[in-house]
């Protein structure tokens, strides 16, 4: 484990499940609700770019702009038009609402397919310079990109959640519900902003993580995968356990492979879900609930 350009791929793989899993955070500290769409709104982000740019010759910020727009966009309908209603129906039992993203996940897959095609398209490099060589190994303009980011986002997210009202009020939305609307507060506004904040969040993650491998139409359920196990590791006590969820996670994927070869990755992968599952579904930071 000595070679520095793995532990680079590692700390890559890690910013991106990291920033998948905090878009699954912010929902779920918002709305105590796992919003499984979170990979879609990924897979949206990198490929609408991409699709714009390549097929449209779309100027590449426009194309980020619309991308990321569109990512928001989705998620709002999410919560406004499938979350909303079916949880009003169901009352406290969660099951339908999750049945119902779990096919807005597929839905979106399948959309994406007709609208930008099935190929797999290139993802585009936000900045053009040149790599930094660090030591023996190569820190691309991707890489150091989605690393950055990653930073600004995790420390902007953290003085947000501690500093404004309004990300206050989210996890005081996401603590208690009935409480939280027997004071008065605005449930639902919080609720809307929780989930376009984790479109937005999403779309960042798969807009700079395109480019190391591209991106296609059914990325959205691998990715939606990554971000959730990256948050049971990680836990939900702080905005900061996503990111170190999401960088174990991503040594796992880099090391496991390359010493014990592909198909240990799946094993490890699945005995790691287990041990969480059944010995620590509260993931390494436990979220304390304020009363």
């Amino acid at each position: 484990m000595n070679d520095p350009q793995l532990w680079i791929s590692a700390l890559q793989l890690g910013c991106f499940f990291g920033l998948l899993a905090l878009s699954y955070w912010v929902v779920l500290s918002g709305t105590g609700f796992f919003n499984f769409a979170v990979g879609p709104y990924a897979m949206v982000g990198g490929l609408c770019t991409s699709w714009l740019v390549i097929d449209k010759e779309f100027e590449l910020w426009s194309a980020v702009v619309i991308a990321l727009v569109a990512a928001m966009a989705l998620a709002a309908v999410t919560e406004l038009v499938v979350v909303r209603p079916v949880q009003r129906r169901s009352g406290r039992n969660q099951l339908p609402a999750l049945v119902a993203v779990t096919a807005v996940l597929f839905a979106v897959e399948q959309l994406a397919g007709v609208i930008f095609g099935y190929t797999t398209l290139p993802g585009e490099e936000l900045f053009s310079f040149q790599s930094i060589q660090i030591g023996s190994a190569e820190l691309l303009p991707d890489a150091l990109e989605l690393i950055v980011v990653t930073v600004v986002v995790f420390v902007a997210m953290a003085v947000w959640v501690r500093v404004t009202r309004t990300g206050r009020l989210l996890r005081a939305v996401g603590d208690s519900r009935e409480a939280a609307a027997l004071l008065g507060l605005s449930v639902n506004r919080i609720r809307i902003i929780a989930f376009v904040l984790s479109g937005l969040l999403a779309g960042i993650a798969g807009l700079l993580f395109a480019p190391k491998a591209g991106v296609n139409s059914s990325a959205g359920l691998q990715w939606a995968l990554d971000g959730f196990l990256a948050l049971v590791i990680g836990g939900t006590a702080t905005v900061w356990a996503p990111l170190v969820g999401g960088l174990i996670l991503g040594v796992l994927q880099v090391f496991v492979p390359y010493y014990l070869g592909g198909p240990w990755l799946a094993y490890s992968l699945v005995i790691l879900a287990i041990v969480f599952f059944a010995f620590r579904p509260q993931g390494l930071f436990m979220r304390t609930i304020r009363v």
